[in-house]
C-alpha cells in the first residue's frame, strides 16, 4: 500500500473521531510546547549571562581571599581577611597590567525623601571605572581627590536612580542617605541591564577609603586595610595567562604560602564565563528533561487510544485481511495513524511553545531585565523528531496487535 494512501486513511480515521483525536493530541502538544519553551528560556538566559560577562571584557583577572579547595569550592576559613590594599599596589607594578582596582562590598539602605531601596554597596578605587567598563550617563566617576579625602560622594546605578528619583535626569547634585549618612550624588551610570543572577544597574559606588572608614569598617592585616577583591585588567586577552602566573607568584611571595596552601584565589573572566555557562546548561537540560516527561505521558495516551481503536476496528481488520491485506499493510496502517497524531501534536506544540517562550521572556524576575528567548532550529527539529519517535514507539504495540489478528477470529468479533 502506498504511503499517500495510508496517510489519507489515517486522516479519515482520525476525522471520524474528532474529539477523541484532539484530546489524544493534547498530551503531545503540551509536552512539545513545554520542551520548546524551557529550552528557549534556558538558552536565552545563557546568552544574556554570557553577554553581561563579556561586556566587562575578556581580559580581567580577579584576586579574592580564601583558597580554592578540591572541587573548585572556595573556602574562606581562616583567610577571609588576608587581602589588602598593599597587595593591590604590588600587583599594579606587574608587567602586562593596564589597571588595578581594589574593591570592598556590602549591602546598604539608600534613602531619598520617602523613597528607599536596599542595594549592593561597592567601595572602589578610581581605576574601577576602566576595569569594570563602566559608562556614565551623567556626572563623573569617583576621582583620586575623593578617594584621598574620604569624600561622602556616591555614583548610582541606573536602576537605583530610577527607584529613588523616578528618572536619571537631574539626579547629579542631589543628596541621598546611605545607612543614615548623607552622600552627594556625583554620577549616574548608563543602563547595562541584568539577568536575575547579576544586575549591574542595582548597585552604588563610593570611594574605597570612605567605605572602609565610614561604612564597612577598617579591618587591617599586616598594617594595611583589608579589602574584598582585587580586579586586574591585563593589557590584552593574550596576556591573561601570563598575568595570572605573575600574580600568583607575587601573592605567594607576599603571603609566604606555597601551592596547595594559598590563602587567596585567582580566577579569570573566562573562568567566570565557563562556570556560568555550565550552570545554565545544566539548568536548561534539567528543565527540558522535566518538560520531556509530559511527552512520555502523551505517548502513553496515544498507545491507550490506539489500543481502543484496534478493539473497535477488529471486524474491519478481519475484512481487510479476508480480501487480501497483508500483515505488513495492517501494521503500517496503525503505525501511520499513531505517527500522524504525534506529528500533528508536535507541530502545534512547536508553535505554542514558541509563543509561550516569548511571553515568558517578557517577565522580569528579581528586578532583572527581560530575557530574550532563543528558539533555535535544532530545538524545533529535536522536539518534532522526538514527538514522532514517541508516536512510533507507543504505536508499535497496538499496530502489532492489530496485525496479528486472525481473519476468522476478527470477523467473528462483535
Amino acid at each position: 500500500m502506498k504511503l499517500y494512501r495510508l496517510l489519507i486513511e489515517a486522516l479519515e480515521s482520525l476525522n471520524a473521531n474528532k474529539l477523541r483525536s484532539i484530546l489524544t493530541v493534547l498530551g503531545i502538544v503540551i509536552g512539545v510546547a513545554a520542551v520548546i519553551a524551557m529550552l528557549g528560556i534556558g538558552r536565552g538566559a545563557q546568552a544574556s549571562i554570557t553577554s553581561r560577562i563579556e561586556s566587562m571584557g575578556t581580559n580581567l583577572v580577579y584576586v579574592t581571599p580564601g583558597a580554592t579547595s578540591q572541587g573548585g569550592v572556595q573556602s574562606a576559613a581562616g583567610s577571609a581577611g588576608t587581602l589588602t590594599l598593599d597587595d593591590a599596589d604590588a600587583l599594579a607594578e606587574l608587567p602586562n597590567v593596564s589597571a588595578v582596582a581594589s574593591v570592598t562590598n556590602s549591602f546598604v539602605q539608600v534613602v531619598y525623601s520617602s523613597n528607599n531601596t536596599r542595594t549592593r554597596l561597592m567601595g572602589v578605587t578610581p581605576g574601577y571605572q576602566e576595569v569594570g567598563s563602566l559608562t556614565l550617563e551623567d556626572g563623573e566617576f569617583i576621582s583620586e581627590a575623593a578617594q584621598n579625602a574620604r569624600s561622602l560622594v556616591v555614583v548610582l546605578g541606573n536602576q537605583v536612580a530610577q527607584d529613588l528619583f523616578g528618572s536619571t535626569a537631574g539626579v547629579v547634585g542631589q543628596k541621598v542617605r546611605l545607612n543614615g549618612q548623607p552622600y552627594k550624588v556625583i554620577g549616574v551610570l548608563a543602563a547595562k541591564g541584568g539577568t536575575g543572577f547579576m544586575n549591574q544597574d542595582d548597585q552604588v559606588f563610593i570611594p574605597l577609603s570612605t567605605a572602609l572608614y565610614r561604612l564597612v569598617g577598617g579591618a587591617r592585616f599586616r598594617g594595611s586595610s583589608v579589602i574584598s577583591q582585587i580586579t586586574i585588567k591585563a593589557s590584552d586577552a593574550k596576556t591573561v595567562d601570563q598575568v595570572v602566573q605573575e600574580a600568583t607568584r607575587l601573592m605567594r611571595e607576599r603571603h609566604e604560602t606555597v601551592e596547595g596552601a594559598d590563602d587567596f584565589t585567582i580566577t579569570t573572566q573566562q573562568d567566570t564565563l565557563d562556570a556560568a555557562t555550565q550552570v545554565s546548561d545544566t539548568l536548561t537540560v534539567f528543565l527540558g528533561g522535566i518538560a520531556g516527561i509530559s511527552l512520555l505521558v502523551g505517548g502513553i495516551g496515544i498507545m491507550n487510544i490506539m489500543l481502543t481503536t484496534v478493539t473497535e476496528r477488529t471486524h474491519e481488520i478481519g475484512l481487510r485481511k479476508a480480501v487480501g491485506a497483508k500483515r505488513q499493510d495492517i501494521l503500517l496502517q496503525f503505525l501511520v495513524e499513531s505517527m500522524v497524531l504525534s506529528l500533528l501534536g508536535g507541530l502545534i506544540g512547536v508553535a505554542l511553545g514558541w509563543g509561550a517562550s516569548q511571553m515568558m521572556g517578557q517577565v522580569q524576575i528579581l528586578g532583572s531585565s527581560a530575557i530574550t528567548p532563543v528558539v533555535g532550529v535544532d530545538s524545533i527539529l529535536l522536539a518534532t523528531f522526538f514527538s514522532m519517535a514517541v508516536g512510533l514507539f507507543f504505536g508499535i504495540y497496538p499496530a502489532t496487535r492489530a496485525a496479528r489478528l486472525q481473519p476468522v477470529e476478527a470477523l467473528r468479533y462483535e
